[in-house]
């Protein structure tokens, strides 16, 4: 929206609208009421200027005159269409305008890192292909990209929103969602052989809106969002796009590369615009905390943030009071920190800490939780003490059960694989039966793939054995990591274990830990390089490589490789020797 005198503004905090978060049949219910106030969705560029502006009322307009060009294509209901997530208005047109005609968004990965352009295509083409999707969408900043990721698809249309602006509009009349209608997919893995995207349907997706809304923020009118975080992820998508919808309140924007590159940024944004919700990784905290100058302590108020939530990956509690500690002279509260625990599979949210108390650890004896994974109590201070976040109590209409590798439920403090149930539960991933069959069970019990314990009602998470790795907000599964190191010669089939710590700079740093027989140093070193540059061109990231004798990794009572058992031998190997990044070619590199 802009003034009278033509000087751009954000839009206001909800002012004038009842706030309602209950009624709606879909999305565009939701749009369609929003539209009716003030609020909407602001966007800052590399410099932290406001650059766009897009009301409810304005999106709701726009979204429609797309929807009806879209349809115009000759596109039937249910068709996919895949959208490039850059932080950029264009997104929200094209995914609320899928909303209005019938047909499914899919966000695609919008992160390019440097020297990775084919890693770049061939996820995107991945997703396209299982998608089976009929339209791509990207924006401008993308555009040297959309004919390598184009070549071969079967697509109706691709390119960018310009060209789909020229398209003529089909005079039709919009079809209302039901309540089993798919609204999205959301890919919880971009960069492998075998993307899975979950189905969530309209009566899913708004269930667990109006929980964090209601019962997991306790949203008000006075709310406002903040977020640099990618709309590619499921919390930058349900977190910080359809959740300030569903209560009609105003969310404002920084590009995820901006964040990187001046994280300060969002401290700026949320002061400035008097934010009080906003979410972050553990790393996105200790960016900010390293990055921090004595002058910005008198630039930034931070009194206004309420909930400064903290999930996506295991939360450490280091970085986190860093944060706090370096952010009190700009009146930050500790007590904001809120854990979040959740997943794709499950739209977003699962569980909430208590607002108001901060960040709740469980500490308890180290040896014990390695050896037979029991939480314990011990001394906060103790050396051979660990601590877990308290990730809170469950949102309602979730049911939880912890078991051991054979299906029966554990007693509290024991570690056990994290079953739920309940109606934010999607119903499978995309056309791909095998894949949903193996989380979901008759009754509808999701695996989770998570291991963690329970102290009463609260959820204490404690490593991901079979969920996704999580890196700067990329998605990598565990086991294509292992399948693609398989391929080199010298690696044992069914000897590699994958998965991710806390590493350099406190962010999640890969780990592949392989069986070996080799002796030779040089053999060995030779080794970890092939896999090393392997991981590099499927995935696009450094991995930590561990080579170790063969027979030695853990196994479940069944036989199966325990990625959780081998990650904490691994860390417990860390202490006694030393373990580093084995970088490309070129670099100084060690290997354990």
């Amino acid at each position: 929206m802009e003034s009278n005198n033509n000087v751009m503004h954000a839009t206001p905090k909800n002012m004038n609208l009842a706030v309602k978060t209950r009624g709606f049949a879909s999305l565009v219910e939701a749009l369609d009421y929003a539209a009716s106030g003030e609020t909407g969705f602001n966007f800052y560029n590399h410099r932290g200027e406001l650059s766009t502006v897009l009301s409810y009322r304005d999106l709701r307009s726009e979204a429609r005159s797309l929807a009806r060009k879209l349809l115009g294509l000759g596109l039937k209901k249910g068709d996919r269409v895949g959208i490039v997530a850059e932080t950029d208005p264009m997104f929200h047109r094209f995914f609320f305008a899928c909303q209005y005609a019938g047909l499914i968004p899919v966000a695609l990965p919008a992160n390019v890192q440097l020297g990775a352009h084919k890693v770049f295509v061939n996820q995107v083409r991945r997703m396209l292909e299982s998608c089976n999707a009929s339209i791509l969408v990207v924006p401008v900043t993308h555009e040297a990209f959309i004919e390598d990721i184009a070549e071969g698809l079967d697509l109706k249309l691709f390119g960018t929103p310009d060209e789909f602006d020229t398209l003529n509009e089909l005079d039709v009349e919009f079809e209302p969602a039901a309540a089993e209608d798919i609204a999205y997919l959301q890919y919880t893995s971009g960069s492998t052989r075998f993307p899975r995207g979950v189905e969530i349907n309209q009566a899913t997706v708004l269930d667990n809106l109006r929980e964090i809304a209601e019962n997991g923020l306790k949203l008000t009118r006075e709310d406002r969002f903040v977020s640099w975080l990618p709309y590619y992820h499921d919390m930058g998508l349900i977190g910080f796009i359809l959740v300030p919808l569903i209560c009609q309140l105003s969310a404002d924007y920084l590009g995820s590369r901006t964040f990187a590159m001046r994280p300060r940024l969002w401290l700026k944004l949320i002061s400035d615009n008097r934010g009080t919700i906003s979410s972050s990784p553990t790393f996105g905290y200790a960016l900010c905390a390293r990055r921090l100058r004595p002058s910005d302590f008198e630039k930034y108020d931070l009194s206004s943030w309420r909930a400064a939530c903290v999930g996506a990956e295991q939360i450490n509690a280091e970085p986190l009071q860093q944060f706090a500690e370096a952010l009190a002279p700009c009146n930050f509260d500790p007590r904001s920190f809120v854990a979040c625990y959740g997943m794709a599979e499950c739209v977003l949210a699962v569980s909430f800490a208590p607002l108001d108390l901060g960040l709740g650890l469980d500490h308890v004896d180290k040896d014990l939780m390695m050896e037979h994974g029991t939480a314990v109590p011990a001394d906060p201070d103790g050396e051979r003490t660990v601590q877990y976040a308290d990730c809170g109590i469950l949102l309602p209409g979730f049911g939880l059960r912890i078991v051991d590798d054979e299906g029966a439920d554990v007693p509290e403090r024991q570690c056990g694989q994290i079953l739920l149930k309940g109606p934010s539960v999607m119903s499978g991933y995309f056309q791909d039966p095998e894949a949903s069959s193996a989380v979901l069970d008759e009754d509808g019990w999701l695996n989770t793939g998570d291991i963690g314990y329970r102290v009463g009602d609260r959820l204490f998470l404690t490593a991901r054995s079979k969920d996704v790795i999580i890196i700067k907000g990329r998605n990598i599964w565990p086991n294509d990591m292992e399948v693609v190191a398989q391929r080199i010669e010298g690696a044992r089939l069914g000897g590699v274990a994958a998965f991710s710590v806390t590493g350099l700079e406190e962010e999640e740093t890969a780990v592949l830990v392989l069986e070996s027989k080799e002796c030779d140093e040089v053999v060995r070193a030779e080794l970890a390089q092939q896999i090393t540059e392997l991981m590099h061109e499927h995935f696009g990231i450094n991995v930590m490589i561990d080579l170790v004798k063969t027979g030695s990794l853990p196994r479940t009572s069944s036989g199966k490789l325990s990625r959780y058992k081998s990650k904490l031998a691994f860390l417990e190997r860390q202490q006694h020797r030393d373990v580093h990044f084995l970088p490309r070619k070129g670099s100084e590199r060690k290997i354990a």
